[in-house]
């Protein structure tokens, strides 16, 4: 497996793992129609993928024989004016949970936000979202007495916050 930052052409790869992603992971949570309803078609035209503002998001990709099976995404913090990094997105095809990828990413988004400067980071989980909730619990990340209700692609939505303490680049190697 190989981890690259996204170029534009990925878009429409991307926008397929991102709504698979949601269509498994949201399954019981988000409603049902809502969810058969998503299509990769509609979402690749929102992804800024140009990397060429430190502010804008970046995401990265795990490829595997050539195809993309997942992506993070980072950015600066928008809550509230604080000095973090936060892990906007991170998704994987679901026919790739559990083999690493997910590990992969988290540690590569890690390291960016770590070299934009950042030594502390934030993400939100949709609430109910036990999986990712372990995951990022297993990987170093805190839950926080922070909630917030979202609109995420048309729909309203729950999130919890999580943080951690990045470490230096050097852990990452």
């Amino acid at each position: 497996m190989q981890i690259r930052p996204a170029v534009p052409a990925d878009a429409l790869e991307i926008a397929t793992v991102h709504v698979r992603s949601w269509q498994a992971a949201y399954s019981g949570i988000l409603p049902a129609a809502y969810l058969d309803a998503l299509h990769p078609e509609d979402r690749a035209a929102r992804y800024d993928l140009t990397h060429t503002d430190p502010a804008a998001p970046y995401t990265q990709l795990a490829i595997d024989q050539g195809r993309i099976i997942g992506f993070a995404t980072t950015l600066p913090s928008e809550d509230g004016g604080m000095p973090w990094g936060e892990l906007r997105a991170l998704y994987v095809d679901p026919a790739h949970w559990a083999r690493g990828a997910g590990i992969a990413l988290l540690r590569a988004a890690e390291a960016h936000l770590t070299c934009s400067g950042f030594s502390q980071a934030a993400l939100w989980v949709l609430t109910g979202n036990h999986r990712a909730a372990r995951f990022y619990e297993r990987h170093g990340w805190e839950a926080e007495p922070v909630h917030r209700t979202d609109t995420i692609w048309g729909i309203t939505v729950e999130e919890d916050r999580y943080w951690r303490k990045l470490e230096t680049s050097a852990s990452f190697s």
